[in-house]
């Protein structure tokens, strides 16, 4: 698998984005985004929202939970992060004693409220959660996370096992000081020569963060996590990596020089883009991110994914759609198809929108095991390439599948959209039957409170004023019970279940004010629709308020100029004006 990195600089923000294609990379020509490219990551910081995980702060205890075994550390952000005992690391290095190993001690006796200690963020703070600390730091480079209070060394698990072996012999024969490495994904393939590099690297580091950390006041950042943009490709395994392109002359620079201290051979690989079409655009990346908002997903043969988020979790739903299989071929091997297909596109989508925490994957149903397990193992293999830790359940006779995925930081859906204010995040609101009826029951309140006027102006969405007009909304049976006139104002921007009783008097004055025109008015309209009961003539709206156009039949879709012939309290009558007047059927 070949990888290209995109990176796009605006003012406000800075979006990257991963594409991969099948094959090995060719740095010797530029990549062409033709050549089966598919954005498989896409990323988002802006400047007042960046992700603080790696970053290491100098915090103070504000609170210990014997009875959580956590602490809650002010660290100078909004809310307190969230240490638990875990996460505690003793003076020295040595780990804090686990409870239920006959020597552990609770949390209350390792640290106390007021004291000062060294953290960094594990996980961005989520919702209503503040960030989670750990006291054990680490320091990523490219091919190597150095520990500063750890000790010997690791290897990544998600190396095949011979190269495991081999970098772990590399890694023993390189005097790694004080402290302990792990050895990254991304060192697949590097010398030696590559780790003595970047151990030197990480101990510069190590010892600026040691310096800043005496010198630091509580609620002072340490060390900031790189940005964006130098995280992503720091993760890239290099032989994989094909190229990079950035749109920011500056961005540029800084990853150019990141690359020369930690990865030479990957320098030539940087470009600078500097046509006039945007480079999201060129390389279809602008689609994705809008796709990453819709809640259904198409998929070649026809099915689709919809995709639901939760609390505490995200469902995945696959449906066939219109995929009917091709020819004489079986149920079995139809839903078969459409599920591998799915087990492909949604590991994408978890890659892309980066959606953490539970998730249940909900295929169609398969009756025999064998499809089940391909399925399974499609998945698996698509897996392979997230970067991310996750976790597999063994598919259920329900065709469910269930599967946890880190969740460290917000995903691009939780950065470029906010809580609807209009459903409150719940997806659905009242319907206008359900706000006119409700309005019903405001209005005897009305005439109860004020009983003088003889006729009443209520400012509601035009939606549920058509609703309180309909013979059998009750309007009329109230007006006769009460011996008021209620009239309706009020234009589409308006929320659904706004209500306002904005004038009252004679019933002539408020009917005056209520109607949107009066007989002979000239205006200007889109016709919308053919008539019901006289296909000669057209229906126009303006804020829900019908006007029905005599011969404007053939005009739908256009706008045209009418006179107002009558007003009614619902609707009006309207002529065409002049020489785009309809001639009659039959002439």
């Amino acid at each position: 698998m070949k990888k290209t990195i995109l990176v796009s600089v605006d003012p406000g923000e800075t979006r990257v984005a991963t594409l991969e294609a099948e094959g090995k990379p060719d740095r010797s020509s530029k990549a062409n985004p033709g050549d089966g490219w598919q954005v498989s990551e896409l990323y988002v910081e802006r400047k007042g929202r960046k992700s603080i995980v790696g970053n290491i702060y100098k915090g103070k205890v504000d609170n210990v939970l014997p009875g959580m075994e956590a602490a809650f550390v002010d660290i100078g952000l909004e809310r307190n992060g969230f240490l638990h005992v875990d996460e505690i690391v003793l003076p020295g290095g040595k780990e804090a004693p686990k409870r239920g190993h006959g020597d552990g001690v609770r949390i209350n006796e390792l640290i106390k409220p007021g004291q000062e200690i060294v953290v960094q963020v594990v996980k961005d703070p989520l919702k209503s959660k503040g960030a989670r600390l750990s006291m054990q730091l680490s320091i990523a480079g490219r091919y190597l996370v150095y520990m500063p209070q750890g000790g010997g060394t690791g290897v990544s698990k998600r190396l095949p096992d011979g190269e495991r072996q081999r970098l772990r012999k590399l890694i023993d024969k390189v005097d790694i000081g004080s402290g302990g490495v792990i050895v990254r994904t991304a060192a697949q393939g590097v010398g030696q020569r590559d780790f003595a590099r970047e151990v030197l690297y990480l101990h510069k580091l190590d010892e600026v963060i040691q310096r800043r950390a005496e010198e630091a006041a509580a609620g002072d950042l340490i060390f900031q996590e790189a940005d964006l943009s130098i995280r992503v490709l720091r993760d890239v395994l290099a032989e994989e990596m094909e190229g990079c392109v950035i749109d920011d002359q500056q961005q540029y620079e800084r990853v150019r020089n990141f690359l020369e201290r930690t990865a030479p051979d990957l320098v030539d690989g940087v470009e600078i883009y500097d046509d006039r079409e945007p480079i999201f655009e060129r390389w279809g990346v602008t689609e994705a991110f809008d796709s990453t908002l819709s809640r259904r997903v198409d998929l070649p043969s026809g099915g689709y994914l919809i995709i639901d988020y939760a609390e505490a979790l995200t469902v995945i739903d696959v449906n066939s759609g219109s995929f009917t299989g091709r020819g004489k071929g079986r149920l079995e091997d139809t839903i078969t198809k459409v599920n591998v297909e799915a087990a492909v596109e949604a590991v994408r989508q978890l890659r892309m929108r980066d959606i953490g925490g539970i998730i249940v994957i909900d295929f169609i149903d398969m009756a025999r095991s064998r499809n089940r397990e391909q399925v399974l193992k499609t998945m698996r293999k698509a897996l392979e390439e997230d970067r991310t830790k996750t976790y597999v359940v063994e598919i259920s006779p329900l065709g469910l599948v269930e599967m946890t995925r880190q969740n460290v930081t917000d995903g691009v859906r939780e950065i470029l959209t906010k809580r609807c204010p209009t459903c409150d995040g719940e997806g659905v609101v009242s319907s206008e039957e359900t706000v006119s009826i409700e309005v019903m029951r405001q209005l005897d309140d009305v005439v109860a409170a004020d009983p003088s006027p003889e006729a009443y102006l209520i400012r509601v969405n035009p939606k549920v004023a058509r609703e309180l007009l309909k013979a059998d909304s009750g309007l009329r049976e109230l007006e006769e019970r009460t011996g008021k006139r209620f009239h309706f104002e009020g234009g589409d921007a308006l929320a659904l279940d706004t209500f306002e009783v904005t004038g009252s008097g004679s019933d002539e004055k408020i009917t005056e004010r209520s109607l949107p025109f009066s007989v002979g008015d000239e205006v200007l309209v889109e016709i919308e629709e053919p008539h019901m009961y006289n296909p000669d003539d057209g229906v126009a709206r303006v804020d829900s308020y019908v006007v029905s156009v005599s011969g404007a039949a053939g005009e739908v879709g256009e706008r045209r100029m009418v006179k107002i012939s009558s007003v009614g309290r619902a609707e009006a009558t309207a002529e065409l004006i002049g020489s785009e007047a309809a001639a009659p059927a039959g002439e």
